[in-house]
């Protein structure tokens, strides 16, 4: 299966169609008359579907098990057709497209069984995804953002070229790959002062995101947060828990890093953990949706 360890936990929805055509609106009638001899078709294609979609991971190779909140089953009735339309929903990292398709396909299957012994013309066809909802590309993953990047690397030792660098490395590739441009890439020592010059600098320059990695931890050499938090205007606790929470669900030792965000002026300050992990984690427990903090800021507008 798909590594989706790294994916945050969403509400995802997914809603298929599936059409059983029929020879006559006898057939139709049958149906709804509750004629039919093997039974209540309706019913029992629903309760079929439930099952199906509960099971979707125990037949389908690649697809993961997860836990379903909501299934609902509807039919609409046609003079020569019957309209299927399953919704699924759940809570988890991975989307229910599957499930819900695999859902409509077993409703079909179930009515096709139920009804070929009156009607030889029973056939199926258009099973297919209607829509789906959540996951990265409705939190601002296919979004262009034009926005100025800059990492810097707070390190005595990498800056001291006694070690290199990986952490600022993985930051940097994975904004890439979420369409960003790392325009300024820095690495100084883990100094009050130093990173302190560093983010009014970029301030000036009106750098729209910066992205600290290292020295967030609690040993005595490890200041970023004393250097970057009295700069802040504003603090955002609700990104900061996000990480924290992310990271904590991957390694107990998460709880010990003191990452910081928050505003000065319009530009957004991160100070992210400077361990590979870490750092790699964090990006990936609040990016792209973080990006809408942009949206939000007044007058700002990088489409113009």
């Amino acid at each position: 299966m798909v590594d989706i360890t790294h994916k945050i936990t969403t509400l995802r929805t997914a809603t298929a169609q599936a059409i059983v055509k029929v020879g006559s609106a006898e057939t139709i009638q049958a149906i709804l008359d509750k004629k039919v001899p093997k039974g209540d078709v309706l019913e029992v294609a629903r309760t079929a579907g439930l099952f199906a979609v509960k099971n979707t991971a125990s037949v389908i190779p690649d697809c993961h098990p997860m836990p379903i909140e909501y299934t609902g089953i509807h039919f609409e009735c046609f003079e020569d057709f019957i309209e299927i339309q399953v919704c699924v929903k759940t809570i988890y990292k991975t989307g229910v497209e599957v499930e819900a398709m695999h859902g409509a396909s077993i409703v079909a299957l179930t009515m096709y069984d139920m009804l070929k012994p009156i009607d030889k013309n029973v056939e199926i066809s258009t099973v297919k995804l209607l829509h789906k909802k959540g996951g990265k590309s409705d939190f601002g993953a296919n979004e262009n953002h034009n926005l100025s990047v800059a990492v810097i690397v707070c390190s005595d030792s990498v800056s001291a070229g006694t070690k290199e660098d990986t952490s600022g490395k993985v930051i940097t590739e994975k904004l890439e790959k979420l369409g960003l441009v790392v325009s300024q890439y820095d690495i100084i020592p883990d100094k009050v002062s130093e990173i302190q010059t560093n983010i009014e600098s970029l301030c000036v320059q009106k750098t729209d995101l910066i992205i600290l990695t290292g020295g967030t931890g609690l040993s005595h050499k490890d200041v970023t947060p004393e250097a970057v938090i009295p700069l802040l205007d504003r603090r955002i606790p609700g990104i900061e828990e996000a990480i924290r929470s992310y990271g904590q669900e991957r390694t107990p030792l998460a709880m010990l890093s003191r990452s910081v965000v928050g505003f000065k002026g319009d530009t957004l300050i991160m100070a992210l953990p400077g361990s590979v992990g870490g750092a790699s984690e964090s990006i990936d427990a609040v990016f792209p949706s973080v990006l809408h903090l942009f949206k939000l800021l007044n007058g700002f507008d990088h489409g113009k």
